[in-house]
């Protein structure tokens, strides 16, 4: 069966890999005229890279990353708040969290497609239902019609905002930098992922590679045009010295900037020959670090699902098995995004106090049920 892809972000390409394993016929249409290394890093949690271990990539992305073993929150001096120890789940799982250049892993996913499987310069602007047919208008005039669409072109999908009027985009109030630079860290930091947390605002860092460092800061705004890039070293002016060191060593010119933005949950991923999947379904806050391990999940199920069943059916098996996780991630990663920016100090006391007395087990319980696959 054919099917055609919208998107070529991490969901898009891990859907169309799987799907072609299994023999299907896919197309993948991107409005990018060229696919450029992003400047921004990921972390491939457990979950994350025991699907590409099924898709037999696993060892590629390996030799391109950087294995993280633990994920520490902070005060702004870099002395530990809360940990949570990955080794366990290395060992249950057989896999390891990967920090990687997200451009390195677009490049080890397009490798991994057939030739002609992705056609660039494709911005989707409308898409009609036609019968049994779906119309879809591209840029320059270029159109065509097809049986069945997955959309994977992220929150602000066009597919979505065509045929499931029904949903919201919600703000956070919180704007974020994202940039990647040159730096040597401390030997004892290079496993690790170190988020830091301040008063209404927050840092993170992990190595991504030798002497590369993938970095994001978050600040509380009022107003999206409220904060520059270019005052970014006083923003986080009283963190440690290895937080400035690192922004200070970066391009000014490679640090992105954007508001963060969810989906509020929605209950409906398909309609009829349409289905949703990864931000165009569930877009989420980043700080859980689920946001592309969740689309590469929906990209396991949904194409074990049409391996099986009838794309109608497949389509349903496939949100049943995956809307009460995804939702849940996105509710919790928005409640944690505004608990990490809490400007109170005595909130600020009494919340950093209740991290601190977490039990391990109680931390290792919530990541086992993320890292858990759907059983099909």
């Amino acid at each position: 069966m054919a099917i055609d892809i919208i998107g070529a972000g991490i969901g898009g390409l891990t859907t169309a890999i799987a799907l072609e394993k299994k023999g299907f016929d896919i197309s993948i249409y991107e409005q990018a005229k060229e696919i450029k290394p992003i400047g921004a890093g990921i972390i491939l949690a457990n979950n994350a890279m025991q699907v590409y271990e099924k898709l037999g990539i696993r060892k590629q992305i390996e030799s391109k990353g950087n294995p993280i073993s633990s994920v520490n929150i902070c005060k702004s001096d870099l002395s530990i708040i809360s940990n949570v120890d990955l080794k366990y789940f290395e060992e249950k799982h057989k896999v390891k969290n990967i920090a990687i250049h997200r451009g390195q892993l677009q490049e080890i996913l397009i490798d991994e497609l057939k030739s002609g499987t992705l056609h660039l310069d494709y911005k989707l602007n409308n898409i009609v239902k036609n019968k049994d047919l779906l119309s879809l208008e591209f840029n320059d005039n270029k159109s065509l019609e097809s049986k069945t669409i997955l959309a994977a072109d992220g929150i602000h999908s066009v597919v979505r905002n065509c045929l499931f009027p029904e949903n919201k985009i919600r703000s956070s109030k919180q704007i974020c930098w994202r940039g990647v630079t040159s730096y040597e860290l401390p030997k004892k930091y290079k496993n690790e992922l170190n988020e830091a947390w301040g008063k209404g605002d927050r840092f993170g860092f992990v190595q991504v590679a030798p002497k590369q460092i993938y970095w994001y800061a978050l600040k509380s705004i009022k107003d999206h045009s409220e904060y520059s890039v270019n005052d970014l070293e006083l923003y986080f002016n009283n963190y440690h010295p290895l937080i400035k060191g690192i922004i200070n060593s970066t391009e000014k010119s490679n640090i992105n900037t954007a508001e963060i933005l969810d989906l509020s949950p929605t209950n409906k991923w398909h309609n009829e020959n349409v289905c949703l999947l990864g931000d165009a379904a569930h877009a989420t806050t980043p700080n859980m670090g689920q946001g592309a391990c969740q689309a590469i999940e929906d990209a396991y199920v949904l194409s074990e699902c049409l391996g099986k069943f009838d794309f109608h059916k497949a389509f349903s098996e496939y949100q049943k098995l995956r809307i009460s996780k995804a939702n849940q991630i996105v509710n919790t990663s928005w409640t944690l995004g505004k608990i990490a920016h809490l400007s109170n100090p005595v909130l600020i006391y009494l919340r950093n106090q209740m991290m601190k007395m977490t039990p391990s087990a109680m931390n290792r319980k919530q990541s086992n049920k993320i890292f858990t696959l759907a059983k099909i």
